[in-house]
């Protein structure tokens, strides 16, 4: 692993022995619990995490999903899922999306995070991008290139996936560690070869007039998921909030598939880019959620084996260990 790979890796450990430490035995975690055992909602607060360019607040209440909700939410806006699953870990976040690879790097850090849902959000989405008139024109290319990627993020499995099927290794390769508006303008001014992200940053670039190396496609699943604390988790009245909140959820991305360009106009109105950039984004959006079952979570841990062959991640991850499947059940009723 590189340097920049160990400080995160180090600074992970540290707040998961810190939360470790603070969630012990003698924290009752009843709050919510009635002496009876039966919950009372209205004294629960879930803190979501909302990724930017993602908007899930906002669909949540364009998609009348946060009507006569039993109990509050506290929003906060994270820049990909990484700093997410640092926000759940350290307590300050109870639930957030992200994609396939932030669980497996928060794993590797031993987080005190559970995979408690999953969805399918698509593979067009997901690109190695080129500026219009670079000489790349096949992933072997990319041998010795800079290449600018969030570092743990579905799009930095991507681009080893990538890399892998077409004979190259990460060492092959000049990995910059980018958060995706400054990948932007590394791309922009050619500070970098290519950028390896997701949408909306892909529709966005293209719009903009860098051009697709290689997709997702034949490379990743397109697996989202979302992530909870170990702690929120293990309380009767945030758990039964939670399941509540996934429901919601899956209802709102139903309501993606029906009224793509509405969502397009309003995603549009937060992210601050144009109709037409956005409503590309959602019309190559999945948004079908499905069950966290054996297919589900065996391709999460060929995404971990992947990172732990790489050496991207100290050790090896069973997934097993980080996956609840409590939820799963809202998928019979």
């Amino acid at each position: 692993m590189n340097t920049v790979t160990r400080r995160l890796f180090a600074a992970v450990a540290v707040a998961a022995a810190l939360v470790t430490a603070a969630c012990g035995s003698s924290d009752s975690n009843n709050k919510g619990v009635n002496a009876d055992g039966s919950v009372d909602l209205s004294q629960v607060t879930l803190r979501v995490a909302d990724q930017k360019g993602i908007g899930l607040q906002a669909l949540l209440e364009v998609s009348g999903q946060t009507k006569d909700l039993p109990y509050k939410l506290n929003w906060s806006t994270f820049s990909a899922g990484p700093p997410i699953l640092e926000a759940i870990n350290a307590g300050s976040v109870d639930i957030g999306g992200v994609g396939n690879a932030p669980p497996v790097f928060a794993a590797a850090a031993k987080s005190q995070i559970e995979i408690v849902a999953s969805y399918s959000s698509g593979v067009k989405g997901q690109a190695i991008l080129v500026p219009k008139d670079s000489t790349l024109k096949d992933p072997k290319d990319l041998r010795g290139k800079k290449i600018a990627v969030t570092q743990g993020s579905s799009a930095h499995y991507q681009l080893l996936s990538v890399l892998s099927k077409n004979g190259l290794s990460f060492s092959d390769i000049q990995p910059q560690y980018l958060q995706p508006a400054d990948a932007l303008a590394a791309l922009s001014t050619g500070a970098v070869d290519a950028w390896a992200v997701w949408d909306p940053y892909v529709a966005q670039a293209q719009a903009a007039g860098s051009r697709v190396l290689v997709d997702g496609e034949g490379y990743v699943r397109g697996d989202s998921f979302f992530v909870a604390g170990t702690k929120a988790l293990d309380n009767k009245a945030s758990s039964a909030a939670l399941r509540d909140l996934l429901v919601r959820i899956q209802k709102a991305h139903a309501w993606i598939k029906a009224n793509p360009e509405q969502w397009a106009e309003q995603s549009s109105t937060l992210t601050g880019l144009t109709y037409d950039v956005s409503l590309v984004a959602v019309q190559r959006g999945v948004y079908e959620h499905h069950p966290l079952d054996a297919p589900t979570i065996a391709e999460e841990q060929s995404v971990a084996d992947a990172f732990s062959a790489a050496k991207l991640i100290p050790g090896k991850v069973n997934i097993n260990d980080y996956v609840d499947t409590r939820f799963n059940d809202r998928f019979n009723s």
